[in-house]
């Protein structure tokens, strides 16, 4: 049974992960594992570079929008779709270095239409919903219908399609049980609720694909995920996979930072991390889980 406290730190360390492992993996970004090996044997520092020619301990719109998101659920002490998706607007219109297309369609509706839901698309299945959704996981902590309502909303901002719901979901869940102690079965339990409704999901015998398509994405996480005993491993195998790499490694790292916790983050990763990341990501993660249902209850 883990404390109060080590909950809390693995709340940080969730949202440490998301960062680390998008500064990490922005570097291989659409390269293949090819084109990584040869320049980088096996790719294992934050150096920054990549097609965005990024300075070393910068992160992406997996980030950007996850503190975007994070800011706007504790500045409302709440949550708060609206101030979300205001936080949005105002990110994209700060000329990030980076955005999807299909988040950027979704913020432009909401900016010039006002609506939070955008329409169902058949296209819209990628994984934009659940690169940032940590924020809404933290904030629902002990709250299993709560969370599953928030991350669903947050992610149809922008992508509205039934694989980025059952993503969300199941990385929300994963996330929540892992800070609360579950084991690598539970875990495992929970990717196969997802099969069970959405069998092309299976990652047992993984193909080796990292697109941004939310499959891929998810198959990439599971398979390193579950095939690797540490936090490095893990983010070592995912960003070397290349595809959408930085997407893939934030993913792994939220996942895997509630998982194995702060200790397990290595120093020389987390001092690399730009330093008003790190502090943000660190102060956001534990005002969210202070919000959170299970906050709530621990400070009575």
């Amino acid at each position: 049974m883990l404390t109060a406290d080590e909950i809390l730190s693995r709340g940080r360390a969730a949202f440490l992960g998301l960062a680390i492992g998008d500064a990490l993996g922005a570097t291989t970004e659409f390269m293949n594992p090819r084109e990584i090996q040869a320049r980088h044997k096996v790719h294992r520092k934050i150096c920054g570079g990549g097609w965005l020619g990024l300075k070393p301990g910068c992160v992406t719109d997996d980030t950007e929008m996850s503190v975007a998101m994070a800011r706007a659920i504790v500045d409302a002490g709440g949550w708060n779709l609206t101030g979300i998706a205001d936080n949005f607007v105002a990110w994209m219109r700060g000329k990030p270095i980076d955005i999807g297309s299909t988040c950027r369609k979704g913020i432009r509706n909401y900016m010039l239409n006002g609506v939070t839901e955008s329409p169902y698309n058949e296209w819209d299945a990628g994984n934009g919903g659940v690169m940032r959704m940590l924020p809404a996981a933290l904030f629902t902590l002990d709250d299993d219908a709560l969370m599953q309502r928030c991350v669903v909303e947050q992610a149809r901002l922008t992508h509205n399609h039934p694989l980025s719901d059952s993503a969300c979901i199941t990385v929300g869940r994963m996330i929540q049980r892992a800070m609360t102690g579950a084991n690598r079965f539970e875990l495992h339990a929970i990717t196969r609720e997802l099969i069970d409704r959405h069998p092309n999901f299976q990652f047992n015998n993984y193909k080796g694909n990292a697109s941004g398509y939310v499959v891929d994405t998810l198959q990439t996480v599971f398979h390193y995920l579950f095939t690797t005993a540490s936090f490095e491993e893990c983010l070592v195998g995912v960003v070397n996979q290349g595809g959408d790499a930085d997407t893939t490694g934030a993913i792994a790292g939220m996942i895997a930072g509630a998982f194995y916790g702060p200790d397990a983050i290595p120093d020389r990763w987390s001092r690399k991390l730009d330093d008003a990341v790190r502090q943000e990501v660190l102060d956001l993660a534990e005002r969210l889980v202070r919000l959170s249902p299970w906050g709530s209850l621990w400070q009575q």
